[in-house]
């Protein structure tokens, strides 16, 4: 980044010192060519460089455009390059927030992250969407590079949303003709027969998550004119039997709620040029006790098969509030404390 114009001036290490608890310290002072981009980096009132100082544990000093920080030698070496990263985002007419921030947070802290990956983007219609973690960035490139992809994990960390977001860039291009969003008619406590209402009234609730992503994504007049031409349909797992969905973006979300059966069903419904994402939390299945998961029997017969990926999420990907990370990882600790049959799933789920 050195050769940029407008790249900020590092100089590099000012010393090694070791603390009395041993401990090596450092110091680094950064200069930014761009005043005005500078502030933008370090946020209103430094919120930013705050943001950098508490989870990193170093002291970052402003002056003007310059920076001085100090502290733990890998702590000074992950803010530089995280500062460096974000401004070289701010010269190529991207925003920086704290969300952009804390992205780049994860990606040093995670294993594999690498921080050029906070510049990954999906571009739709209403926002420009970037992954938050290192795994969200290797869930958009697997889409990218495979036809079929799974999205294994807890919910809160991206898995539809990210998932909609390249249907709607894959489509608005031109790359597919239409967007199909399905789900599994499974809920927790409820039968579809027993709420008001014809079909498309009783499934529409329960569909709403995939409702809600569209229309973070395009316009509103947009997804209802889409909805109404056909080119984006949002409907149970059910409608898609007998199908060949060609030409199309399809994603099964709740995919946890299938059964086997349903879940061969719909992958094989794959036709030319489309794309599949499939998502989906073993931890949440809903399917009466003793059925298998459908998502479960797919995750074990298909690890092998050329041109499937699968991308597992953990409760460091968790994107929500910090106590919804929280929350996972204490019913993950509470599942291997229990002991229960096979993980995430009702005992017995092996008989069928």
């Amino acid at each position: 980044m050195g050769t940029k114009k407008n790249a900020p001036q590092s100089n590099g290490a000012q010393g090694n010192a070791s603390q009395g608890n041993g401990v090596n310290t450092r110091s680094a002072n950064l200069t930014f060519a761009d005043n005005q981009l500078a502030q933008a980096l370090f946020g209103a009132h430094a919120t930013h460089l705050v943001q950098i100082e508490a989870e990193l544990g170093v002291s970052i000093v402003a002056r003007g455009a310059d920076l001085a920080i100090t502290g733990g030698a890998g702590a000074v070496d992950m803010a530089e390059r995280i500062l460096i990263s974000l401004y070289d985002r701010l010269t190529q007419g991207a925003d920086v927030t704290g969300d952009e921030v804390a992205a780049a947070l994860r990606m040093v802290n995670q294993p594999g992250g690498k921080l050029s990956d906070v510049n990954v983007e999906v571009r739709t219609k209403r926002r420009v969407i970037s992954p938050r973690s290192a795994t969200q960035a290797a869930y958009l490139k697997a889409i990218d590079a495979c036809e079929l992809v799974f999205g294994c994990g807890p919910a809160g960390t991206g898995k539809t949303y990210l998932a909609v977001a390249k249907a709607v860039e894959l489509l608005v291009r031109g790359d597919v003709d239409r967007i199909i969003l399905s789900r599994p008619a499974v809920e927790a406590g409820e039968q579809l027969g027993f709420l008001p209402g014809d079909m498309q009234e009783k499934v529409d609730p329960y569909l709403r998550p995939l409702y809600d992503a569209l229309y973070d994504m395009l316009p509103s007049d947009q997804v209802v004119k889409r909805l109404e031409n056909g080119e984006i349909e949002v409907a149970p797992l059910a409608f898609m039997r007998g199908r060949t969905l060609a030409n199309a973006f399809v994603i099964l979300d709740e995919a946890q709620n299938t059964t086997a059966v349903q879940m061969k069903m719909f992958l094989t419904r794959l036709g030319e040029n489309a794309r599949m994402v499939v998502t989906g939390d073993l931890s949440q299945v809903d399917l009466p006790r003793g059925i298998r998961s459908g998502l479960r029997d797919a995750c074990d017969i298909l690890s092998d098969v050329e041109g499937v990926a699968f991308v597992e999420f953990n409760a460091s990907d968790v994107i929500r509030h910090k106590i919804v990370t929280r929350i996972v990882n204490a019913y993950d600790a509470a599942e291997k404390r229990r002991r229960t049959g096979a993980r995430y799933e009702h005992a017995n789920v092996d008989r069928d």
